[in-house]
This record gives C-alpha cells, structure tokens and sequence, in this order.
C-alpha cells in the first residue's frame, strides 16, 4: 500500500513539475452511478517530446541609458532618476521629495571590483515651510464658588 502511495505521489509531483504535460480529457459523466463505490476519474498523462529551449542571445557588453521625472503639481510629487551602463559598470543618480520636506538625492556605482555603492545627501527645501501653531490656552470659565455654610451644631 505505501507503495502506491509513493507511486501517485511521485507521479503528481513530476506533473506539478512540469516534466509530464498533462492535457486535460474530458469523458461524459454517467448519466447515473452503477455503484455507490465507484472509483474516482483519473487524470490521463501523455508523453510528449520535451522542447529544449532556444540559445537566448547574449551581449558581452551590455549598454543602455534611461531618465525619467515626475513633477506632478497637483499631488506635489516629485521624483527622478538617471542611469546609464557601459559593461559591467552601471552609474546613476535618483530623487525623491521625504515626507519631512527634505529632498533625498542617492548617487549609486556599481561594478565588480567595488561592488554596489550609494552616496545619499537630504538636501533642505526652500519652498517647503514648517508651520508651527502655538494654541493659546484656553481659559475655561470659571464658575462661582459655593459660599461658606456655618452650620451650627446643637448639644
């Protein structure tokens, strides 16, 4: 009995694999059931060839250059970024506006000898001012006193 069990597991697993393609065969369902034990449907697998997959194209020397900027006026969004590499060596620079009204500027490197490197500045805004509102207390009225009671004590 273990097995079997293997047996349908290691099969179910080559097909969740993609090693045997299963296509899916579809039968008409017995219009009523003989057998209250009737064996459940079993999924048919049909061998086919495997495709080995074409040679991709490879470039020795990659090189490519991008920019992109975002000012959006309405929403206050403002970003952009430069990246440009020439083999292995990939040089760029981005910017962001920080919540606080700092502008977040990252000139990065990247290449095998030095590895991955990021120089980050936060540059101050000029047009973007901190409000700070001072609440005055509030004085609250302030109700009357009860008068002193003498209360007289009889003995």
């Amino acid at each position: 009995m273990a097995f079997k069990f293997f047996a349908v597991l290691a099969f179910v697993s080559a097909v969740s694999a993609g090693v045997l393609p299963v296509q899916q065969v579809y039968h008409a369902a017995p219009a009523v059931a003989t057998y209250a034990h009737a064996p459940a449907p079993v999924a048919v697998a049909h061998a086919q060839p495997v495709l080995a997959k074409a040679a991709e194209e490879y470039d020795p020397h990659p090189q490519y250059k991008f920019a992109y900027d975002v000012q959006d006026s309405l929403s206050g969004d403002s970003k952009s970024q430069v990246e440009e590499r020439d083999g292995d060596v990939v040089r760029g620079e981005y910017s962001l506006i920080d919540s606080d009204g700092f502008k977040r500027i990252v000139q990065y490197t990247s290449d095998p000898v030095n590895g991955f490197n990021a120089v980050v500045n936060r540059v101050p805004l000029e047009h973007v001012k901190t409000v700070v509102k001072t609440v005055a207390p509030v004085a609250l009225p302030v109700a009357a006193a009860p008068l002193p009671v003498a209360y007289h004590q009889h003995h």
